[in-house]
């Protein structure tokens, strides 16, 4: 996250009496920064989601409910205003099926290793709602209950979205029904779901 932001955050919060839920959110911005890469494949896009979701749950803290998940409540401000943003804009090209997109990639060679920059390619071909799903679940480890809660839908959705999810990056990396998409999947495909130490291109 950029210094100035952080710094906004501490400011902020410098003239409290008590520690309430804003003290903690200086400790989620990697990971809500970390979420937007993974919605918007945009660094600078990123940042600036993460700042209106700050700003936002800074002027809502009165709705959120003490002692409950501040991550999980700071994830869904985000993704409602990236999904909200995304309807407004309208910019992305139409391709519900992934035609445009298997297109683009070619079968990588792979004897059940997968190269961290193959993953990587595949992963920025899915839809925005297939890796936020597979952040949600995967890389941070929520059920699909919260999952679900986050992306104000159906427990049955987020499984169903979740498996659909799976298998289409399991299509686009040319792998079989049980293959493994990666040797280090708790280390390397993490780190690209999350991409928090990378540069966008």
């Amino acid at each position: 996250m950029t210094g100035a932001l952080a710094g906004t955050v501490a400011g902020a919060m410098a003239g409290g009496k008590t520690l309430d839920p804003r003290d903690a959110l200086p400790d989620h911005l990697p990971a809500l920064r970390a979420f937007g890469i993974s919605l918007t494949r945009n660094a600078t896009e990123a940042d600036d989601l993460v700042q209106e979701t700050i700003l936002k749950a800074w002027s809502n803290f009165d709705k959120f409910t003490a002692g409950t998940d501040l991550r999980a409540w700071l994830f869904t401000i985000l993704r409602n205003t990236f999904f909200s943003s995304k309807r407004k804009s309208r910019r992305e090209v139409a391709d519900p099926e992934g035609t445009y997109a298997a297109s683009l990639f070619d079968k990588p060679q792979h004897d059940g290793r997968l190269a961290y920059t193959e993953f990587s390619r595949a992963f920025d071909k899915l839809s925005p709602e297939h890796r936020e799903v597979l952040i949600l679940v995967g890389a941070n480890g929520y059920s699909y209950g919260e999952a679900a809660q986050m992306m104000g839908v159906a427990v049955g959705t987020a499984k169903s979205r979740t498996s659909r999810a799976r298998a289409r990056l399991c299509e686009l990396l040319g792998l079989k029904d049980g293959e493994q998409l990666l040797a280090d999947p708790s280390g390397e495909t993490l780190a690209v779901m999350g991409r928090s130490g990378m540069q966008a291109a």
